[in-house]
């Protein structure tokens, strides 16, 4: 072969070898900020009426609920409260670029069961305020916020409503008070959370630093940002190619999403999460998923160090668990939490 054709080859084969990655990296490093601002749903009031009228077959009654973070953003959502209470509540956590209404499937049954919710537009979400969404290391503290929050206002509901029956501040008949008989104190009530996809992450990493969370469902979690970072990285068809051959997309991306904003990147993990506490987990993953493989589930699963259980739904495709075994979803869920509530193993 002539050297000068040989030397073609090589350079048309340097191309081909390099040009891949070089696209890839560029494509991260401008993708970077949509990964941090990601597209609004706005909460229409179409939206709205649609709620409603699931909220009505449900039984549920809503009333806004806003909420001011630790940096001063304002958290918008609704508390939602079923026509038989059983005292316990859910916090609900929807996927990335959607807002509080993509949760509402999951209420309907939980309000059916008589378990009050809570549904949040996340930061950088829905009605919410906040600029960049950080996949639950700012919104961790953002779910302590929510439950001082509520918290406090179901102490106030509780205290106005022993005033109008009567059980207020002993009044006085003459130079005698008048003591009414107090009613019994209501019991402590559970607090969980279920999430899907990013909301999957924030309740797992809210669980972590969160004592008051006594367990979560966590359907479609990413294990880590970078490991979520391949599968894009590889077209959602090989988490492999991400990690070879167009990995400079997942490290330009990471890069510069940590470099504008000082997120540290390593440290948004569900998979650290669950083995920071030991708090009950169930977790979903679904067998079609080509955004977040199962292997996400399954290394947090591996992680866990609290009680566990981990379901593969079959056929499914992302965060659609309910959609495909809506009976059996229900059941599981229910089960979980009602062994957590009542001390039982959930293993």
């Amino acid at each position: 072969m002539p050297i000068t054709l040989r030397r073609r080859l090589i350079r048309i084969l340097l191309i081909l070898l390099l040009l891949p990655p070089i696209l890839a990296g560029i494509a991260g490093w401008l993708i970077a900020p949509s990964f941090l601002h990601p597209i609004r749903r706005e909460l229409t009031p179409d939206l709205i009426r649609e709620v409603d009228a699931s909220f009505a077959q449900s039984g549920g009654h809503r009333e806004d609920f806003n909420v001011r973070a630790a940096d001063g953003i304002l958290l918008r959502g609704w508390i939602v409260r079923p026509d038989h209470p059983n005292g316990n509540w859910v916090l609900l956590f929807h996927g990335v670029a959607d807002n509080r209404v993509g949760v509402v499937s999951h209420s309907e049954f939980l309000l059916r069961a008589g378990y009050s919710v809570v549904m949040m537009d996340a930061r950088a979400h829905g009605a919410s305020e906040g600029h960049i969404a950080t996949y639950g290391w700012l919104e961790r503290n953002d779910t302590k916020a929510i439950i001082d929050a509520l918290i406090a206002q179901e102490r106030r509901v509780r205290t106005d409503l022993q005033m109008k029956q009567g059980h207020g501040p002993p009044a006085s008949m003459g130079n005698f008070p008048v003591r009414y008989p107090h009613p019994p104190v209501p019991p402590t009530p559970h607090i969980f959370a279920l999430g899907e996809s990013m909301g999957a992450g924030i309740a797992l990493q809210s669980a972590a630093i969160e004592p008051r969370i006594e367990a979560v469902v966590a359907e479609s979690a990413f294990a880590n940002l970078r490991e979520a970072s391949y599968d894009y990285a590889g077209l959602r068809r090989s988490p492999m190619l991400g990690k070879t051959l167009f990995a400079p997309f997942s490290w330009m991306l990471l890069y510069r999403g940590e470099k504008l904003t000082g997120l540290p990147v390593a440290e948004v993990s569900p998979e650290k999460a669950v083995a920071a506490r030991a708090f009950p987990v169930l977790l979903i993953c679904d067998e079609k998923d080509e955004a977040l493989p199962c292997r996400h589930t399954e290394r947090i699963y591996a992680a866990a160090r609290g009680p566990k259980q981990l379901w593969e739904v079959p056929g499914a495709f992302h965060t659609a668990a309910l959609g495909f075994q809506p009976v059996e979803f229900q059941r599981r869920v229910l089960d979980f939490y009602a062994n957590v509530a009542q001390g039982k193993a959930v293993q």
